[in-house]
């Protein structure tokens, strides 16, 4: 065996509660002024929501204004007073406390973004990983895509019967690729281990639960050729209760889901979180243009994985360093080298050109909202803007 393994929560854990309330502010911000700038992180904590950072922007909002975008976010989530659980078992609306602090962005940083000539430097110096693999059809490692579809499945369940489950849930996959060699080739072998923990209401007794989200898991279209039911092993709840959930029984913080957010640890991540940021801040835009370079690379064919990092400089627009690492599973004629030299060749890659390629600047139901991002993953899902495959014909025309 050879094994590896990713999680997953959905969005009713506390920190992806904090994530969706900042990108909810992120989307109120930007539809009513495309050149706000945002920072705010929220905190999560039993009733109790507090929202920090800084904001510049000509669509003001009052604490009520901030109040009710926290509320409706939950709502949304599945914490909307409706369920069958009790005020002491789980988060509910009537009970919630919002705390504001928000700041001006300092002028020493906004001089460096909006630059006269139109261009924008980034919002902040940094890294970002972008990373792709033909493990599975998103082009996104196998675990942490598998974990996302029984995530999803179990969390659509929960929210559609409110009086049997909670939202507040987790999930885990383990692949067993047979030989370190598969696993460098991106060869899964077999869907290994699932873990699945979803609050159920007290009255439901563990073998009921067990049944019901066993179901869940078998209809949650997991490859037949990776997933054996009598083979894979599988727990759920397997500490046997699980009934009190939420932000009463944890606490939630921006940006501390960010393994969850992206890749499932197959590659390495950035130092700053996305979510709860504008489109300035290179922590949320570099790692949206790195992994579309990356998936690009490998749906042309030219390599079975690759890792693209770049880094920037606060105030500065293009990038002070572009690299591609195709982790030795790159074809014969194409090289790592040739491929960085040609992503520094055709790809701006400033804050301004991703923004423009990507509409980030211009949230909406009809593109992609962030509190959505937010809820669903920041990479690998087809719908988002940057996950589009319109340069696939721009890398194979490396291909001698």
């Amino acid at each position: 065996m050879y094994l590896f393994t990713s999680e997953v929560v959905s969005p009713g854990h506390p920190d992806k509660c904090a994530d969706i309330i900042a990108d909810s502010i992120v989307d109120e911000i930007l539809i009513h002024d495309a050149n706000g700038r945002v920072a705010s992180e929220v905190f999560v904590a039993g009733k109790n929501i507090v929202i920090g950072g800084e904001i510049n922007s000509t669509h003001t909002l009052s604490h009520a204004d901030y109040r009710q975008i926290a509320l409706k976010a939950l709502a949304n989530i599945g914490y909307d007073g409706k369920s069958a659980f009790t005020h002491e078992q789980c988060l509910h609306p009537d009970d919630v406390e919002v705390a504001v602090h928000i700041n001006q962005q300092s002028p020493d940083i906004n001089q460096g973004v909006d630059q006269a000539s139109g261009e924008i430097g980034a919002g902040d110096q940094g890294i970002m990983f972008g990373f792709a693999s033909c493990e599975a059809d998103e082009y996104m490692p196998a675990a942490i895509t598998y974990a996302r579809r029984i995530c999803d499945k179990v969390y659509s369940y929960a929210k559609a019967h409110p009086d049997e489950l909670g939202v507040d849930i987790k999930t885990q996959v383990t692949i067993d690729y047979g030989t370190k060699e598969n696993f460098e080739e991106c060869r899964p072998q077999s869907i290994h281990t699932i873990v699945v923990s979803a609050p159920c209401v007290e009255s439901m007794d563990i073998e009921r639960l067990r049944e019901l989200v066993q179901g869940l898991i078998d209809n949650s279209a997991l490859p037949a050729n990776l997933y054996h039911k009598d083979k894979t092993i599988i727990y759920i709840n397997p500490t046997g209760r699980y009934v009190n959930h939420s932000s009463l029984h944890d606490s939630g913080l921006t940006g501390r889901k960010l393994i969850v957010d992206s890749f499932g640890g197959y590659a390495p991540i950035g130092g700053g979180a996305q979510s709860s940021k504008d489109y300035t801040k290179v922590d949320r835009s570099g790692l949206y243009a790195a992994r579309y370079i990356a998936k690009n690379i490998v749906a042309a064919g030219l390599a079975k994985k690759c890792i693209v990092q770049l880094s920037y400089a606060i105030g500065v627009a293009r990038p002070t360093s572009v690299s591609v690492d195709t982790m030795g599973t790159h074809i014969a004629s194409v090289d790592d080298d040739k491929l960085s030299n040609f992503v520094m060749q055709h790809f701006p890659l400033t804050p301004k050109w991703i923004t423009d390629k990507f509409k980030l600047a211009s949230p909406s139901r009809e593109s992609f909202l962030y509190a959505d991002v937010a809820a669903r993953g920041q990479v690998g899902q087809a719908d988002y803007p940057w996950e589009k495959l319109d340069s696939v014909e721009l890398f194979k025309s490396l291909i001698k």
